[in-house]
This record gives structure tokens, C-alpha cells and sequence, in this order.
């Protein structure tokens, strides 16, 4: 599977654009976006260039991660920094600032106008500086959250609106009817009576309680990926090669296949190798779960992040970098979260239709109330609602949520899914048969209800945490 970092993205809806598209690329043969890590996984035989091309033509960006799948068509490790929380400290200071101001708005057309809170002295009595006051605070805020403008207009045009459609929608036509009230209000004699139309309290708020939303959703995105951090926490950063017999200590990247290692009790295995002189036990938890150290001698198999814990070992390098054991059970993890349940396909298709159909009622629910006679500002503001009301951005992150907290778990007790369908068939087993260690293996006993769905391919011992 081909990973790629996908950006732009901003719901359930944006995911399922970009799968429609790269799915039409020749050469695909299944794509799955996650919304929860902005990646992409997609296999087949198509070009790079290709797949990127579809995801701008979509409206959005793409790159492949790392240095790309290569020829081999694995998919570069993410590393720490991809997976750092960078959007919360954004969104928490956007809040701030946007509450900074909502307040001192809500103060004057709520404080004012409902409970007689008193007014500087240039605003009192003077309506129309009150309505441009409120104007260039609300203004304000717009600007601070000016990403829902580009990212909802821009997949309007597009003709695939997003959840950000709504926000915008809603915010611009409240914003937008205030001004031209503002501008009636300027010439008019009873401009008291024109208070009570303007909106620009209702475009503000939407776009500070959305923000609220849009940073609990990214707090919870940045605690989901814990189970990759700590996985990737276990890899050595340095190793002790060999050469021409004195020992030197170089960065993990600069061993190669080949190359010879020494391993002082308590250091970590820094690739995977095999055993060319010494003896010990060998702490391979971190790997099979087991607790009982495994004794090591010329000619066995030492695994990268597994511990030493008494000889000393000499020993040759047989996988590094991306192929290391440890490598493969990382991309196992990241895999699954770029793949998708059955039940997040479902949501994903829901949410492909729901903004359509709720820009549809919400045209629908202002022309009802024009139609009974209610004003235009107050069929407006009930239309507005519909729309706003109806920005559920969770259904687009529950289940990828719920998906990647469920593989977290399961690494942190020993227990990998190769995909999120694997975790779904897990939750419907009833009956899970151990051997006396409490270990699943591939060969005896063979257990047929649980090897697929736990996606037990290689030699090995998974724990079992059920």
C-alpha cells in the first residue's frame, strides 16, 4: 500500500471526494482516505504523479510520505514530527482571540439592547455607530476564521460542499443581510426599530462555537495517534558498528545490510541481525509480548528494540530501516488507520450527500417562511439555522476515532490488526480459543475463527490481551 499526506481536508464529505477521484485513476484498486491522520493509502499499479494530480484536481493537496512508496511500493514511516499535534495550539489561539471579540459584540447588541448595560458615551443614542461598531467586531472574527470561508466556498465551486459549506453559508448570509440592513438603518429616521434585523451577533457566534467543535475534534485526532508515538519511541536512535575492530557509535540510518554490531547488556537491539558471537537472554516484549527473556547464541535471530539483558553480543546486520521487524509492525498500525471499517465507508457516504441535501432544506425552510409571511431577515435567520444547526463534522471522525483508539489498545497489549475491517470482525467473535501460554501462533493449534480476523500472517507470537 502507497501512503500519501493529504491536506485541505476538513470533514467526512472531503474524504470521500478524494477517494471518488483517485479511485477513477487507471491503475488503482482500492483507496482509502483517512480524515483522522490527513493520509491516504492506495493500491495498484498507478503512477505517483497521477494519484496527486487526481487529489489537486479534487481541490486538495497530496504528497507521497517520506520519499514516496518507491519501486518496492512500501510506504515510508511516518515520523514523530508528522505526528505532532500542530493543529490544537492553531485552533485553541483562533478561539481565544475570536471569544476576545464575540464578547465585546455581545456586550453591545445583547448587553445593550436586552438589559440596558451601559454604553460609551460617542454610541449612545447613535444606532447606526452601533450597528458599524457590531459590523467591524463581527467583521473581525470572520477574518480570525477565515479558513471556513476558503476551504466551504471553495468546495462550493467545486460542486462537492463540505461541512465548511455550511458554516460559511450561514455566517456570509447573516453577515451579508446585517451590512445591507446597516445600510437601510444609515438613512432612516426610525433607525431604533432596524436594530433588531441585524445578525452579525448570529455570524459571529456560529463561526466561535464551530471553532470550539473544530479544536475538540483535533485535541481528540492528536491523542489517537499515542499508540504510533509510542511505538516509534522503542526504535534505537544510534548503533555500535564494527569496524576494522574498534567500535562506532553512528546514527541508525547509517548501518547497512552487512554491517557488524555490538550489543552491551541492557542496550537495545539496533536492527535486526543475526548472532555472530557471545550469548544472552534476549527481553523480546516489545515485539511478541512474551516476558520471558529468550536466550540468544551464535547463529539466532536478534529483532531491532528488543532488550539485552546479560551477555554481550557481536552481531550482522540483515535488516535495517524500513524492513526491521519493528518497521513492519509500524507500518502495520498506520496502515490500518488509512484503511476504513465497513461502518466508517457507511458515514463517509452519508456525509457525501448530507451537505447537498441540507443547503437544499435550508433554501427550502426560508421560502416556506417568506411564503407565510414572515420577513425576510426572519425567514433568513430560520433557513440559517437549518444549516448550521445541521454541521455534525463528528460524523466524519467518530468512527475513524473509534477505529484508531481500538488499534492504540490493541498495540498497547500486544494485540495488531492489520486493518480496520479486521478490528471490526474482532468485536463480533465469541469465542476465542488459547493454547496454555496464551499465545496465537500460525502453526499448532490452529485456530480458524481468530488468525483472520486478527490478520496473524508472519511467524511469530502475538499476545493475546482479551
Amino acid at each position: 500500500m502507497k501512503q500519501y499526506d493529504v491536506t485541505g481536508m476538513s470533514c467526512a464529505a472531503c474524504s470521500a471526494r478524494i477517494e471518488k477521484a483517485v479511485s477513477k485513476v487507471p491503475g488503482v484498486t482500492s483507496c482509502a482516505v483517512s480524515l483522522l491522520t490527513n493520509s491516504m493509502g492506495v493500491e495498484g499499479s498507478a503512477e505517483e504523479a497521477a494519484v496527486v494530480a487526481a487529489v489537486e484536481k479534487a481541490g486538495y493537496g497530496a504528497k507521497p510520505k517520506g520519499d514516496g512508496a518507491g519501486s518496492a511500493g512500501k510506504a515510508s514511516l511516518p515520523g514523530e514530527d508528522a505526528l505532532k499535534d500542530t493543529e490544537t495550539p492553531k485552533l485553541a489561539r483562533r478561539l481565544i482571540a475570536s471569544a476576545v471579540f464575540l464578547l465585546a459584540l455581545m456586550y453591545l447588541s445583547m448587553g445593550h439592547m436586552m438589559w440596558n448595560w451601559p454604553l460609551p458615551a460617542f454610541l449612545e443614542g447613535n444606532h447606526a455607530a452601533m450597528g458599524l461598531a457590531e459590523m467591524l467586531l463581527s467583521g473581525a472574527i470572520l477574518v480570525i476564521n477565515q479558513r471556513f470561508f476558503i476551504s466551504g466556498f471553495k468546495s462550493l465551486f467545486a460542486g462537492a460542499p463540505n461541512m465548511d459549506t455550511l458554516v460559511a453559508v450561514g455566517s456570509s448570509i447573516s453577515y451579508l443581510w446585517s451590512v445591507i440592513i446597516l445600510f437601510v438603518m444609515t438613512g432612516a429616521e426610525d433607525a431604533a426599530s432596524y436594530m433588531p434585523q441585524l445578525y452579525f451577533e448570529s455570524a459571529a457566534m456560529i463561526l466561535t462555537l464551530i471553532t470550539v467543535g473544530k479544536m475538540l475534534e483535533a485535541r481528540s485526532k492528536g491523542k489517537t495517534t499515542d499508540a504510533l508515538k509510542s511505538l516509534m519511541k522503542l526504535a534505537p536512535k544510534k548503533a555500535t558498528l564494527l569496524l576494522d575492530g574498534e567500535e562506532k557509535t553512528v546514527p541508525i540510518e547509517a548501518v547497512k545490510p552487512g554491517d557488524v554490531f555490538v550489543v552491551r547488556p541492557g542496550e537495545s537491539v539496533p536492527v535486526d541481525g543475526v548472532v555472530l558471537s557471545g550469548v544472552s537472554a534476549v527481553n523480546e516484549a516489545s515485539l511478541t509480548g512474551e516476558s520471558v527473556p529468550v536466550d540468544k547464541k551464535e547463529g539466532d535471530a536478534v529483532s531491532a528494540a528488543t532488550i539485552n539483558e546479560s551477555g554481550f553480543l557481536t552481531c550482522r546486520a540483515t535488516r535495517v530501516g524500513e524492513d526491521t521487524t519493528l518497521a513492519q509492525i509500524i507500518r502495520m498500525v498506520g496502515d490500518a488507520a488509512a484503511t476504513k471499517a465497513p461502518v466508517a465507508r457507511l458515514a463517509d457516504r452519508v456525509a457525501g450527500v448530507f451537505v447537498p441535501v441540507v443547503l437544499g432544506l435550508a433554501l427550502v425552510t426560508t421560502v416556506i417562511w417568506l411564503f407565510l409571511g414572515a420577513s425576510m431577515g426572519d425567514a433568513l435567520a430560520r433557513g440559517i439555522a437549518v444549516t448550521v444547526i445541521s454541521c455534525p463534522c463528528a460524523l466524519g471522525l467518530a468512527t475513524p476515532v473509534a477505529v484508531m483508539v481500538g488499534n492504540g489498545v490493541g498495540a498497547r497489549n500486544g494485540v495488531l490488526f492489520k486493518t480496520a475491517v479486521s478490528l471490526e470482525e474482532t468485536g463480533r467473535i465469541q469465542i476465542v480459543a488459547l493454547d496454555k501460554t496464551g499465545t496465537i501462533t500460525k502453526g499448532t493449534p490452529h485456530v480458524v475463527a481468530v488468525r483472520p480476523a486478527l490478520g496473524v500472517e508472519e511467524e511469530g507470537l502475538i499476545r493475546a490481551a482479551l
